[in-house]
């Protein structure tokens, strides 16, 4: 292994500058916002001698010093290959050292922002298995040259290559010599081949269906909230007022204008995101770019997929419309535990030849064994219990008019038909598949070796009426992903923990190994 020390590139300074400021953005919005909303307003402070001008120094002193922290962060940051291991050496006030070994190495995001592409840098972001916090990557390089995160790759393969000669080594002291296999460094080299790329027919769908509207407006607020202390909210009450008495189809066309905007705001935004989303794999990995002012590439190594869901929402499932996941053992979007999106929107006569070809082992068309329809009930009983309350309360009060609210009864039982009918699963070979329904429809695809825990669950209700309800859960991501299959007959949920039998699986595993030797 080398032991070079190589140093970020210097315009990591200014990033991690510009990272620092973004973090102050809130506290010196406060601070000047407070002087603007003062009587003298921003002048006033000019009129009050050095004492006005206090945070305005205060303010250069912290810019000043920012700038120097992250030039200090950039000088002190070197990284270098020793002993199978990335080690990393940084530090502002306190020198600090990271050593991560090059097998447990999952896999190197890039990352290529507006500073970055102009000067041919990416920002690689090292995730593990564990990586640190929910969401954080193991380690960041900030910025380097293309060439330079390759050499890493190269490193991280060279590295596990001898790692699995070592392994082979003891397998052939235990169980005597084995035939030779190629070596896997021929593989490697192979180009990743292209399997999709998104057509802007497709993103278009894509952003003018999803739900990043809700995104939009929650953010508004959360930014709203963090003044709450200086809105004049009494002049901003009667000025709502006296715009109420234009009428109130001037108030609904506002307010339309509003969700429009917001709207528009999301479609730019996940337009933006996912531009030239194109997938690209080779004999080890996946791996997916999207991304129009910021190109982010996501390696997903094909030993981590743990399963797959799909989802569908009602108007993406009439339009043949699918939303794929891959669940990936410590597999998130960098900066957010967010799962990794195989396709954000795809047609489904498009999706399954992709599949066949990076999945062999699935089946995507099993035929699912459906629910019995003594479990109808389940599905809508329980959400009308939960209305009574407020049934009453709004007939009492506003009677007459109250009582159109029984109207949703006709709703939640029509949602509840339709959760039922939709509701199954499948047992083909090594693979359990569930599918269920919100008001998105949900299917996951597990294989047997993958998934942690099934559990069957059963309430007083259920048990009447001979029913119960199945949790499969694999590892992904910090959380894990749950699929349900509610209110299926015992004998299928039986029918399903009998297959998965964790013990009876070890012993096959253990069978197979102990023969493995004999049969060489």
């Amino acid at each position: 292994m080398s032991e070079t020390r190589y140093k970020l590139h210097p315009i990591s300074a200014l990033i991690n500058f510009l990272k620092g400021l973004k973090e102050l953005i809130l506290p010196f919005v406060i601070i000047f916002g407070a002087n603007l909303f003062r009587e003298d307003g921003i002048s006033g402070m000019f009129n009050q001698g050095w004492q006005g001008l206090l945070p305005l120094l205060i303010g250069g002193v912290v810019l000043v010093f920012m700038l120097i922290a992250g030039i200090i962060k950039w000088k002190r940051f070197v990284y270098w290959f020793e002993d199978g291991e990335l080690r990393i050496e940084y530090g502002l006030f306190v020198k600090k050292k990271r050593y991560i070994p090059f097998e447990r190495i999952q896999s190197l995001n890039y990352i290529e922002g507006i500073f970055h592409r102009p000067l041919g840098l990416v920002k690689v972001k090292v995730e593990t298995a564990g990586s640190g916090k929910a969401g954080q990557a193991e380690a960041e390089l900030t910025a380097i040259y293309r060439a330079e995160a390759d050499r890493i790759e190269q490193e991280m393969h060279m590295a596990k290559q001898g790692y699995a000669a070592q392994v082979e080594t003891a397998g052939e002291m235990l169980y005597g010599p084995v035939e030779a296999q190629p070596l896997r460094e021929e593989v490697a080299d192979e180009p990743a081949r292209v399997l999709y790329r998104m057509s802007m027919k497709e993103l278009l769908v894509l952003a003018t269906t999803s739900g990043g509207i809700g995104v939009v407006i929650s953010g508004v607020a959360l930014f709203l909230s963090q003044f709450s202390e200086l809105i004049p909210y009494d002049a901003i009450y009667e000025e709502v007022m006296l715009f109420m008495r234009f009428g109130y189809l001037v108030v609904a066309l506002t307010v339309f204008a509003g969700l429009l905007l917001a709207w528009v705001i999301s479609v730019a935004m996940t337009l933006i995101a996912n531009y030239q989303f194109t997938i690209h794999a080779d004999e080890e990995r996946i791996y997916i770019t999207r991304g129009l002012l910021e190109k982010k590439k996501v390696s997903v190594p094909f030993n981590r997929v743990q399963g797959i869901k799909m989802t569908q929402n009602p108007l993406r499932q009439l339009f043949g419309y699918v939303h794929v996941t891959v669940e990936s053992a410590g597999g998130t979007l960098a900066d957010k535990d967010e799962k990794i999106r195989l396709f954000p929107l795809v047609k489904q006569e498009k999706m399954k030849p992709v599949l066949d070809e990076l999945f062999p082992d699935f089946d995507w068309s099993p035929k699912l064994t459906r629910l019995p329809k003594r479990s109808r009930p389940f599905f809508y009983r329980l959400s009308i219990v939960w209305f009574v309350p407020a049934f009453a309360a709004l007939g009492y009060f506003f009677y007459p008019y109250g009582l159109w609210a029984l109207a949703v009864i006709p709703v939640i039982v029509a949602i509840g038909l339709w959760q039922h009918r939709t509701a199954g699963y499948a047992i083909s070979g090594r693979q359990l598949t569930a599918q269920f329904r919100g008001i998105s429809l949900h299917r996951f695809y597990m294989l047997k070796k993958r998934i942690q825990v099934v559990a069957v669950t059963r309430t007083i209700f259920q048990r009447r009426r001979d029913l119960a309800s199945v949790h499969a859960t694999i590892k992904s991501g910090m959380l894990g992903a749950t699929a349900l299959v509610p209110n299926l007959a015992r004998e299928d949920a039986e029918k399903i923990l009998t297959w998965y039998e964790p013990s009876r699986q070890r012993q096959t595993v253990e069978r197979e190994q102990t023969e493995k030797p004999s049969t060489e």
